[in-house]
C-alpha cells in the first residue's frame, strides 16, 4: 500500500542503504512504485474528484505526499493517471496549497 512506502523513504533507512552500497535514489524510486501501483489499482475503480468519490479523505491527505516524494526520486507519474488526476484536483485546494511543503514558514527559499 501507499502507506508500505513512507518508511523506506525515511533519511535514517536511505543513509543505510547507502552505506551498504546501495543506490538510495533507486531503492526510494522502487518501493514508492510499487505502493503507488497498488493505490492506482484501488483508486481506479473507486475515485471521483479524490480517492474515494468527491469529498477529501484520509486517503488523499495521505497521498498527496506520498506524490511530492515521488517526484523527488523521479517515480514516472505517466504510469498513474488517475492518482495524478486525483493530486492535480487535491493541490488546487485551498488547504492542501496551503499545507505544501513549500508554503511553509521554515521551507528552504529558493536560490537565484
Amino acid at each position: 500500500s501507499t502507506g508500505d512506502t513512507q518508511p523506506v523513504q525515511n533519511l535514517r533507512v536511505l543513509l543505510r542503504v547507502a552505506a551498504d552500497g546501495g543506490d538510495k535514489m533507486a531503492w526510494g524510486r522502487h518501493w514508492i512504485t510499487e505502493g503507488l501501483k497498488s493505490f492506482e489499482a484501488l483508486a481506479a475503480s473507486r475515485a471521483g474528484l479524490c480517492s474515494v468519490g468527491d469529498t477529501v479523505t484520509m486517503a488523499d491527505i495521505c497521498l498527496v505526499p506520498q506524490v511530492y516524494n515521488a517526484n523527488r526520486f523521479g517515480v514516472d507519474m505517466s504510469q498513474f493517471p488517475t492518482i495524478t488526476r486525483i493530486v492535480e484536483h487535491l493541490e488546487s485546494l485551498p488547504e492542501f496549497v496551503a499545507a505544501h511543503p513549500d508554503n511553509q514558514p521554515d521551507a528552504p527559499k529558493p536560490t537565484a
